[in-house]
């Protein structure tokens, strides 16, 4: 199918076709462009919205079905950003047999007296083969619409329509689209074998992504959002291969003798950085995926691993043990100028540089025990931002740089988790007797 997109009701009617999911039929909203809720303030609260039961716009059988199963799905995407509050349907006061889904037709007050903020309200049409719906969002305190979309689809298309209208809602709210065209790729361990898998930032449609019978670690996703890096034994050495995960096809193209990893990628996707002990010890070195020619950027007798670029790429931080113990280092692109990063805590690895510049997440021992912290790339003292039990480990960010997800493992289970970046907000992503460990967050998906 696809999807037009019209611009703000106050441009030109201008059509964008693009080969997407749906057929978007229109967009409304005086107060398009307008950010209205700044979610990077340190005194940054949920806000109340309230989501209504969508009206059917005519009579079909599974009309009242069809109503919860819009509003329970925008209530579900809306919770999992961690942004809004929703509130209680029981405490709204309107007629739903009697309300009207445009401004001029919606009692404001009934919903400013309940505390909402914010309001969600839809309507749909169906045949029971195809459906059209229409969702709109409306600025409570203001009395107006801030964003309004149709779409048209088959019956069956409900829950992208929704999903697809959460991301319109923080766009319109906070300048940036969702995550729900993002997946996390892991790894998952049995008894005889560990596997890359992928699962979508809502924890639906997990996937299997390699079938080898081997030990398979270190997920790496390209910016692109076409390739996979990780490291396998299934040919008996710890090497790097490639998928191409719109045809499958994997190659090789890390193989020296001994420790070949995956680090991260350079922007335009062209390059990988990676640990290799070909020269004995475990060196970094910056590989150029198409033809494998390597830079060495790192040249010690100590334990050099874990590479990550800075957004800007001009740095790299990584993780070394030539002061001792594992900590947590910073050099610029070409390997010059190295220095230490973190001084608190006896170990500390697995560096994942903000997309935003600013702060590098990682993990450190405390008490016998694993926790994510995130600390100034240009230094000082770290934040703590997990305590439970249990080791907490390999965190990975979001390509918005809003969310973190990391691994748990202790007690007998494992968990993938997700948190705001501040350290709120956790909910559990996966849960498993088998170990899941290692998540990677891949960029926007199209």
């Amino acid at each position: 199918m696809m999807l037009e997109k019209y611009l703000c009701v106050h441009n030109p009617r201008i059509q964008a076709v693009l080969t997407l999911f749906l057929i978007l039929l229109f967009s409304a909203g005086p107060a398009c462009g307008k950010v209205y809720i700044d979610i990077d303030s340190p005194s940054f609260q949920q806000f109340p919205i309230a989501v209504a039961d969508f009206k059917p716009l005519q009579p079909f059988p599974e009309n009242d079905k069809l109503s919860l199963l819009f509003s329970d799905t925008l209530s579900r995407g809306l919770a999992l950003t961690g942004y809004f509050h929703l509130l209680d349907r029981k405490a709204f006061l309107e007629d739903p047999k009697q309300a009207g889904i445009t401004a001029d037709n919606i009692r404001f007050e009934d919903w400013t007296v309940i505390g909402a903020e914010y309001l969600v309200k839809g309507g749909f049409q169906t045949d029971g083969r195809d459906l059209v719906a229409e969702f709109r969002l409306f600025d409570v305190i203001r009395g107006e619409l801030v964003v309004g979309k149709r779409y048209a689809g088959k019956s069956g298309d409900h829950s992208r329509m929704a999903m697809q209208f959460v991301s319109e809602i923080l766009l319109a709210l906070t300048g940036e689209t969702g995550l729900f065209d993002t997946r996390i790729a892991y790894v998952k361990k049995s008894v005889s074998s560990a596997e890359i898998y992928t699962i979508n930032f809502d924890g639906s449609d997990p996937r299997r992504i390699t079938n080898f019978n081997a030990l398979t670690l270190a997920p790496r996703w390209s910016p692109d959002g076409r390739f996979l890096a990780f490291t396998s034994y299934k040919e008996g050495n710890p090497d790097i291969y490639l998928r191409n995960l719109e045809s499958g096809a994997t190659r090789k193209i890390g193989f020296y003798p001994g420790l070949n990893l995956p680090g991260s990628w350079s922007r335009d996707s062209k390059r990988l950085l990676v640990t290799l002990s070909r020269d004995g010890n475990q060196e970094i070195y910056d590989m150029t995926v198409e033809n494998g020619l390597l830079l060495r950027l790192t040249r010690d007798f100590s334990i050099d691993v874990s590479p990550v670029r800075s957004p800007d790429e001009r740095r790299v931080a990584f993780v070394s043990n030539r002061n001792g113990s594992p900590q947590i280092y910073i050099m610029d692109a070409d390997g010059a100028n190295v220095r230490r990063l973190t001084d608190l805590g006896g170990y500390n690895t697995s560096p994942a540089w903000s997309p935003k510049g600013k702060k590098i997440a990682y993990e450190g021992l405390v008490n016998g025990i694993f926790q994510i912290f995130v600390i100034d790339a240009e230094g000082g003292d770290p934040q703590q931002l997990t305590f439970e039990a249990g080791d907490h480990e390999s965190p990975s960010w979001s390509p918005d740089g809003r969310y973190l997800v990391y691994s748990v493992r202790g007690y007998g289970r494992s968990r993938i988790e997700i948190m705001n970046a501040g350290g709120q907000g956790t909910r559990v992503l996966l849960e498993d007797k088998e170990t899941s460990q290692s998540p990677f967050w891949s960029p926007h998906l199209r």
